[in-house]
């Protein structure tokens, strides 16, 4: 993975209360979409109590653009169980250059890549 074109999305999901069960149905619908995508590094889903994190990565910007296009109406039933509680987009300025227009009203946090090490 090289840091520079690399784009990983950070969304944090508060399940309803009495919808965990229903949201957990959800997830993998989304991994099985997610699995022909191309410039996906990796998509996973995390939980902490009624917090659903998903942990996910693509090859730049339209990379992750594409992935969100893919599971759009997924997300969309997921958040009639849920709120976004928090998003982040981690990434090289270039990058996150490409994804500020389309992912502004979600109201991100934006990280730019700074140092790292390539493995």
């Amino acid at each position: 993975m090289d840091p520079e074109n690399t784009v990983s999305i950070h969304p944090y999901f508060q399940v309803h209360e009495g919808k965990m069960e229903e949201f957990k149905l959800l997830l993998p619908k989304f991994i099985e979409k997610t699995e022909s995508e191309p410039d996906c590094l990796y998509y996973d889903f995390t939980v902490n109590g009624s917090i659903v994190f998903c942990r996910e990565a693509y090859v730049g910007g339209k990379g992750a653009l594409a992935h969100l296009q893919n599971v759009d109406e997924l997300l969309k039933e997921a958040l009639t169980m849920a709120e976004l509680i928090r998003l982040e987009i981690h990434g090289s300025t270039i990058e996150l250059d490409v994804l500020r227009e389309p992912l502004n009203d979600l109201n991100p946090d934006w990280f730019a890549f700074d140092s790292g090490l390539e493995k």
